[in-house]
């Protein structure tokens, strides 16, 4: 593994970009109506496949750690009148699409998608598969609270049509979970993983976190070996990001519970040990999958794609957001629809598409997103040829090749003529070495998390 010096240090404190996307969110600008997005939407040829994101936005219990957009309902009626409002803003995207190829992938986010009733998910999912035509072998993945999980709504998944489950374990240790408010032992995992695979979902993926209060190298590699136990295909290592100026509730974790850079090192280093032991393949920065695993033929064949949702497999054009905060992606820009419910909800009663931010990308912005995609996926890239496949000069982005040449000093990339490739052992800061190819300033009010 690698040692933490003093340069690197200075590298993992730094904050930055996830890259989910060049640009990053912080950079959207208001929508004042669903123009745009429409004008977007009707470039779509009948070749291009479709990428269906629904972010549900409700949880049974408010994680302290959570960066996400999510509340507690409190009782089913607001989950009812929100598939209400969904119903209708599928039929909104549904009458916006030209002729399309159908959906290629399905994503459900949140929030916690098991906050429906089963019922209410098979029948979501039947009315998805009726506005955006899903594809044969389609694959239908869905992320889901493993501590809440209804037994019936588990084995039922497979019959809906899913594909792939998501848990989010996090940690098995007790004392942890307690401190982040998500109290689920081993057993209640172990019988949702068991339910699910009852019910004919055999790809099944854990998310595991490092940076959390009262962790610790020795019960973050514990937890990722009670993990791998229940066998997942892919693990999605995630640091705790700390942002307590834009999710409230994360200030009930004190600060000062919070190990500093050097300790997030070690328990990050902690984790990947357990995985290469076991035998999955490293993927990105932060993701591992077994060497079967289609990821890790889409890495091997320098296919894996980075998105909302971090790295993925799915190759699809377009992506459309459905529900409050999702993104929509098009090759010429982004669509966020509106964060808050009742916003959302009234953008719909209108009749239009509830968008609320947007960005029209340029040439240059989607140039130097394709460097970075490619780096934070395959943690080196050739920049000369993808600027020739762009229509650019090869050195158009000789800026960025420049700023990556000083980082060689610390160690942290290797820099032959136009090809950049992220030092071994050092994935973990691969938007360190992305960052050069940002040109878009961040604005005044952006504040990131750590780069570690």
């Amino acid at each position: 593994m690698t040692a933490l010096t003093e340069s690197l240090l200075v590298h993992a404190s730094r904050n930055l970009p996830r890259y989910t996307s060049y640009p990053t969110a912080l950079a959207f600008q208001p929508a004042p109506d669903d123009a745009l997005t429409r004008d977007w939407l009707g470039a779509i040829r009948p070749t291009d496949a479709l990428s269906i994101y629904v972010h549900v936005p409700f949880c049974e219990r408010l994680c302290w750690y959570c960066g996400c957009h999510t509340s507690v309902p409190n009782g089913y009626d607001r989950i009812a009148d929100f598939l209400g409002r969904l119903a209708r803003e599928m039929d909104l995207w549904s009458a916006a699409l030209p002729p399309h190829a159908g959906a290629a992938h399905v994503h459900f986010g949140g929030g916690s998608p098991n906050s429906l009733a089963t019922a209410d998910f098979t029948d979501l999912m039947a009315t998805i598969g009726r506005r955006f035509r899903l594809r044969p072998g389609a694959e239908v993945a869905v992320e889901l609270d493993p501590g809440h999980l209804d037994p019936d709504f588990a084995r039922g998944l497979g019959a809906a049509g899913v594909t792939r489950a998501s848990l989010g374990v996090q940690t098995f240790d007790p004392e942890v979970q307690r401190r982040v408010n998500r109290i689920q032992p081993f057993e209640r995992v172990q019988a949702a993983v068991d339910d699910i695979r009852r019910g004919g979902v055999e790809a099944i993926n854990f998310d595991m976190m490092y940076g959390l209060p009262g962790q610790t190298p020795d019960n973050v590699a514990a937890s990722l070996t009670t993990a791998l136990s229940l066998v997942p295909d892919r693990v999605a290592l995630f640091g705790y990001a700390h942002v307590p100026w834009m999710k409230r509730h994360q200030a009930m974790i004190p600060a000062e519970d919070l190990a500093d850079v050097a300790g997030r090192w070690s328990q990050a280093e902690a984790a990947e040990s357990v995985l290469l032991a076991h035998g999955y393949v490293r993927i990105g920065m932060d993701h591992f999958a077994h060497p079967g695993d289609p990821m890790a033929a889409q890495l091997t064949d320098g296919r894996l794609r980075r998105n909302f949702q971090g790295y993925t497999d799915d190759s699809a054009a377009v992506l459309i957001g459905l529900g409050p905060s999702a993104i929509s992606a098009c090759p010429e820009g982004y669509a966020q629809n509106a964060s808050r419910v009742d916003q959302w909800a009234a953008a719909l009663e209108r009749g239009r598409l509830p968008v609320s931010r947007q960005l029209a990308t340029t040439g240059e912005d989607r140039l130097r997103g394709a460097v970075i995609e490619r780096l934070m996926c395959d943690l080196e890239v050739d920049v000369g040829s993808v600027c020739l496949a762009h229509g650019c000069a090869a050195g158009a982005l000789d800026d960025g090749l420049n700023m990556a040449r000083a980082l060689m000093a610390d160690g942290l990339c290797a820099v032959s003529a136009r090809q950049i490739r992220v030092s071994p052992g050092l994935s973990r800061l691969a938007r360190v070495v992305a960052a050069c190819f940002d040109q878009r300033p961040a604005p005044p009010s952006a504040r990131y998390s750590l780069a570690i």
